[in-house]
């Protein structure tokens, strides 16, 4: 299937954009804001009326002056939650159509995770990833738990190497098989929505936060393995040494600490 484009001009340039890389549209005045996945927020001239006509069904408008993507949505509560952590205000009369939409499009995507060629079992997973089994680098193959609402409420380890066992300080045998949330019960949520958007959405993502269940700072890098599972590569922070042996290095870390606070 071709994908779907949108195309308008900011900043005196022509963008020519994958629909599906939009998170919302914002409307202020005579301009609209186009915040996209990777972090970007381009301005232009275009309508709202014609915002809608072209992103089509797969948006759902908040309010007068909001369209987001129905795939962008964590959670609707007091506030509509998005995947990269930002949240919207919707006009309440507006609450039940993007309920509704938003659960129609999660239990089309998470449905469709069930057909598959995934592996039958963790013995099948342990042959697909045995190059791992011996790297220093902690690594592991989780499948996701849905409810009944297709909501992300946990995540089961279906591989993992020594390493990983060694920074979680915990067995493969406990690990293996396992939800993260019966292992470690003080479980932060956090952790889902970004492994949630490599699942559903074919993102690769890089995290940078604490862990309180094993008391580690880590980074993570995560992105999509098989239908309904992610990748995760975890680092602990204080065990990373930096090599640099130029300016050019000092440059590159600086550019790499800027673009994290962004």
């Amino acid at each position: 299937m071709e994908e779907k484009t949108i195309t308008f001009i900011s900043d005196r340039q022509t963008y020519t954009i994958p629909v599906a890389s939009i998170l919302y549209v914002m409307m202020k005045k005579q301009d609209a804001y186009v915040h996209l996945s990777d972090g970007r927020v381009l301005k232009t001239r275009m309508t709202f009326a014609e915002f809608q006509n072209v992103l089509g069904d797969d948006f759902i408008r908040l309010n007068r002056g909001c369209l987001v993507s129905a795939m962008a949505i964590h959670s609707v509560k007091e506030l509509v939650n998005l995947s990269n952590g930002e949240s919207l205000e919707y006009t309440s009369d507006h609450r039940d159509e993007i309920t509704r939409k938003f659960r129609q499009k999660r239990r089309a995507i998470v449905g469709g995770l069930a057909d598959n060629n995934n592996p039958t079992d963790d013995n099948g997973y342990h042959e697909h990833y045995k190059c791992f089994d011996n790297i220093p680098i902690a690594f592991t193959d989780i499948e996701m738990v849905f409810d009944d609402d297709s909501q992300a409420v946990d995540w089961i380890f279906r591989y993992g190497n020594e390493a990983l066992a060694r920074l979680e300080n915990c067995p493969l045998e406990k690990l293996i098989g396992n939800s993260f949330g019966s292992i470690f019960t003080n479980m932060d949520t956090k952790w889902l929505r970004s492994y949630e958007r490599a699942v559903l959405y074919g993102e690769t993502l890089e995290l940078i936060d604490y862990s309180p269940e094993i008391d580690k700072y880590l980074r993570i890098i995560c992105f999509p393995t098989f239908k309904g599972h992610c990748g995760c590569m975890l680092f602990d922070i204080c065990d990373t040494k930096m090599a640099m042996e130029n300016s050019a290095g000092d440059r590159a870390v600086l550019m790499y600490i800027q673009k994290m606070l962004k």
